[in-house]
């Protein structure tokens, strides 16, 4: 499988970076209005850390990638 390139990938992955690092950086803002204070803390930070790896890998466009990898392992392809 080869790698290819694509800015629309490239902008999604950078609209998901943000968002999940706006998520990082508010996170206690976010905690108070949407989870329940102070005990969703660390649980909102996890989320937001996530979506930034998410962010990376999309980005990159190495989502493709893995995807394929998985359902090859699933189904032995």
């Amino acid at each position: 499988m080869s790698w290819e390139f694509s800015i629309g990938w490239f902008i999604l992955g950078v609209i998901i970076l943000a968002a999940g690092a706006a998520v990082v950086i508010f996170y206690r803002q976010i905690s108070y209005g949407i989870g329940s204070g102070i005990n969703s803390f660390d649980r909102v930070k996890l989320f937001g850390i996530i979506a930034c790896i998410v962010g990376l890998v999309v980005m990159a466009n190495l989502h493709t990638f893995l995807l394929g990898l998985l359902v090859n392992l699933i189904f032995r392809r």
